[in-house]
């Protein structure tokens, strides 16, 4: 059949694409998870410090509760070795005690030469000799009884806690911890901050979209959820991202910190509960930045009634 007039080639009016959304659909596509993914990164890094400083600070004190040095300081190496003998004898007998090792004169050299050098040590500088003990109990009671002992058979001698000595360590990782679970706080505070700018400036933008959607009988749940979807699932996505660049920068930290041989810096890592709740954290921060829109958008459409 053939019309009796001609169309024309161009309507004077756009009609909008059945697959238009409020939000951009895109993978990637805005600021939003790039923004979250440079936050997740930061705040899975925190987390991770946090987590092995604790288990640091734990071990740390682990290792160093009831743990004494004793010195005994005698000129005479007569006498020096009969109370040392008399010591390692008495104080295995004291049920505080765990264990008693006198240290070979070979290996108390090996400690001074970093500090005195091979020219100093020689046979008329006198060394104190070494007992190394450790408690069952760092109990106070229990200190006392092994320095009344030590006191009754070799007055000179000296007790150190290795606790006492390394206190201030303790105290700086204990604030380190702090600080971490602070920046990460401050992180997800961050995270839902942008969330909330995203949310309203798309609802301002299609606004009257939405005051069509609510005269065809949508609710504000339903808009809400709208929203919260594409949000969540550019969370999501830049958690993930965040994540993985993460793991790349635990892997070459792990590295480094191999490369200086100590205890303190490979023995202790964020452990299987740390490592599982970082594995979760772009899950978790989905989960928020979907609460916050959905709040936001409510809260906002609320308003305009």
């Amino acid at each position: 059949m053939k019309l009796p007039f001609k169309l024309p080639e161009k309507l004077p009016f756009s009609i909008p694409p059945a697959d238009a959304r409020l939000l951009p659909e895109g993978r990637m596509s805005g600021p939003m998870p790039w923004v979250i993914a440079i936050m997740m990164f930061l705040t899975i890094l925190a987390a991770a410090a946090g987590f092995a400083i604790s288990n640091a600070a734990r071990g740390l004190d682990a290792d160093l509760a009831g743990r004494l040095t004793l010195q005994v300081v005698e000129a005479n190496p007569d006498q020096r070795n009969r109370q040392v003998r008399a010591l390692s004898v008495e104080l295995g007998k004291l049920a505080a005690v765990n264990t008693v090792r006198a240290l070979p004169d070979a290996e108390v050299t090996a400690l001074l030469k970093p500090w005195l050098g091979d020219g100093a040590l020689t046979s008329d500088l006198p060394v104190p000799a070494l007992i190394d003990i450790e408690l069952k109990r760092a109990e106070p009671s229990d200190l006392d009884s092994v320095r009344t002992l030590v006191k009754s058979i070799s007055p000179s001698a000296r007790v150190d806690e290795h606790a006492r000595w390394l206190a201030p360590l303790a105290k700086l990782l204990g604030s380190l911890k702090w600080i971490s679970a602070m920046l990460v706080l401050l992180m997800a505070a961050a995270m839902m901050a942008t969330v909330v700018l995203v949310a309203r400036s798309s609802l301002n933008s299609h606004r009257e979209t939405i005051e069509v959607m609510h005269l065809l009988g949508a609710s504000d749940a339903q808009v809400a959820g709208l929203f919260q979807r594409r949000i969540a699932l550019d969370a999501l996505l830049g958690g993930g991202i965040g994540l993985g660049c993460a793991l790349i920068a635990f892997v070459i930290l792990g590295a480094r910190f191999s490369a200086l041989q100590t205890d303190l810096a490979t023995g202790y890592g964020p452990g299987v509960l740390g490592w599982l709740i970082i594995v979760l954290l772009p899950l978790l921060g989905a989960v928020i930045a979907m609460l916050a829109a959905r709040q936001t958008v409510l809260n906002a459409l609320r308003r305009l009634v």
